[in-house]
């Protein structure tokens, strides 16, 4: 689909379906919609006054022109209330609209953009979230499916039209921004809802060397030899039960860049997880091939970080491997000792992720990292306290924290916060080892973040738990059943606002 910006006038444009866009108040149409009104016999007025149509958020309403105006249709799509207006709403908004038109066979759009009122400051940071929406909301994943040709629909031209061409540059950028990250995105979504088979940890660093290649990234993988020189025991351990062999991917763009703060992003890459030895339910364990979305995450944000210009040295880490029962599996009641040094006592073998992660954390160390922030679907626990709507978000330094939750706010990837109290750190004493990988029933999703604590000691770090965000049940404006790609635009948001990490006197 071609997404483009233009000024104009919405009574000459030439698409098959013009979409204007009402705030739930509004009791005047507004200008650019004045001339349909009009010839309508102020259809649209009588509508909006009699309640036929209400602006709420994604409801809409489709209205012929009757050839009265070039287009042949006209739409109305709600954004709700003016002041209760998100950066999520109008990526609703989006989606909405376009997958309406798409589902009614429509291949020529063009939106309104002046019907929704951007103040001119707003304007980049409104069409990036619009085109973000447009991108996410027509995504879908096809790869094992037939379809029809009949079924196949497809808009191929989308116009966002508007009449100021002082902001055109400004709209321009949003959409080019926009388009970027929601397709980097879409990658992320793609590599959670793959298969497992399709996907092991060897094709998954396969992925990385190539998306390396074409990105100007340096990529380097290790393989058992390398871990074992390094003393990786967490990933080796969990790796003991599988047939596939354990990878750890190694991500760095500007490396020679020494003037900008080092931020290593962590991606947890269980590629499945059975639990191990502590055999899940069968139940939704087909759901289990999405342990590795903090993984595609970080490859996600690797595959833009060079289109968007990121000056930032970033280094991504993704530890890989499955967790599979089996004669050699790891068992209840072992010691694992981790490239750190530090040893953990396996209380139960489906608390694996943060047994990878520890090691990648520890090895973050080599880079001097003055920000490390890791992605992990790590606690069935977190889901429980957050459902779906916000990341746990728990870490060792403030200023992170802070920076973290200004950009999931402006991103709308929200995160919030769980407390590492030192009374916690106590539930994850072991009487055999330095710690244990469980902290018994309660807080599970504190005493995960506590046991990756302990590796963690000598830089800012920040953990964001994704169980609860990174899969959706259901379909909305622009998220599909399945992964979400969660993470990207937080970490890139975050990135785009960077300022000189403080150090600790």
């Amino acid at each position: 689909m071609n997404i483009n910006a233009k000024t104009g006038i919405a009574a000459n444009d030439t698409a098959e379906m013009l979409v204007f866009y009402l705030y739930e108040e509004n009791k005047k149409i507004h200008t650019a919609l004045e001339p349909f009104d009009t010839s309508f016999n102020h259809a649209i007025s009588e509508l909006l006054k009699n309640k036929e149509f209400v602006a709420k958020l994604n409801n809409t309403c489709t209205l012929p022109t009757y050839g009265k105006f070039p287009s042949q249709r006209i739409m109305l799509v709600g954004l709700g209330k003016k002041e209760d207006i998100t950066i999520d709403k109008i990526r609703q908004a989006a989606g909405t609209s376009v997958k309406t038109a798409q589902n009614m066979g429509i291949k020529k759009v063009t939106s309104i953009m002046d019907s929704m009122e951007i103040s001119a400051q707003k304007t980049e940071e409104w069409y990036q979230a619009f085109t973000e929406g447009v991108v996410l909301g027509l995504y879908q994943f096809k790869k094992y499916k037939e379809t029809k040709p009949e079924e196949e629909k497809e808009i191929k031209i989308l116009t966002l039209l508007l009449s100021d061409k002082e902001v055109l540059p400004l709209a321009k950028e949003g959409i080019r921004r926009g388009q970027i990250i929601a397709d980097a995105v879409s990658f992320a979504r793609d590599l959670v809802n793959t298969p497992s088979q399709d996907k092991t940890p060897t094709i998954l660093s396969n992925i990385a060397k190539n998306l390396a290649k074409e990105r100007a990234i340096t990529c380097k993988i290790l393989s058992v030899p390398d871990l074992k020189k390094l003393n990786m025991g967490g990933i080796l351990g969990i790796a003991q039960g599988s047939t596939q062999p354990p990878k750890f991917i190694i991500l760095e763009y500007n490396p020679r860049n020494k003037n900008q703060d080092t931020i290593v992003i962590v991606g947890k890459g269980i590629t499945f997880d059975s639990g191990g030895i502590c055999l899940k339910p069968a139940k939704g364990m087909e759901q289990m091939k999405s342990d590795m979305s903090g993984g595609a995450t970080v490859l996600g944000i690797f595959s833009v970080l060079a289109q968007l210009k990121v000056p930032q040295r970033v280094v991504g880490l993704i530890p890989c491997t499955e967790n599979m029962p089996g004669g050699s599996a790891i068992k209840p009641g072992d010691i694992v000792k981790f490239h750190s040094g530090k040893t953990a006592e396996v209380a139960n073998t489906d608390a694996e992720g943060r047994l990878i992660l520890a090691d990648a954390l520890a090895y973050a160390e080599k880079f001097h990292p003055d920000a490390v922030v890791d992605f992990a679907t790590l606690t069935g626990a977190c889901v429980v306290a957050l459902g779906n709507i916000a990341t746990g978000m728990m870490g060792n330094n403030e200023e992170l924290k802070n920076r973290i939750k200004i950009a999931g706010e402006k991103s709308w990837e929200r995160v919030w916060e769980l407390p590492l109290w030192e009374e916690y750190q106590e539930l994850i004493k072991s009487d055999i080892a330095d710690i244990k990988n469980t902290g018994g029933p309660g807080a599970g999703t504190i005493t995960a973040a506590c046991f990756l604590s302990k590796f963690t000691e000598k830089y800012p770090w920040v953990h964001l738990d994704i169980a609860g965000t990174s899969w959706s049940e259901k379909n909305n404006a622009y998220i599909q059943k399945g992964a979400t790609g969660v993470g990207i635009m937080l970490i890139l948001e975050l990135l785009k606002n960077w300022k000189k990490f403080p150090k600790e006197k």
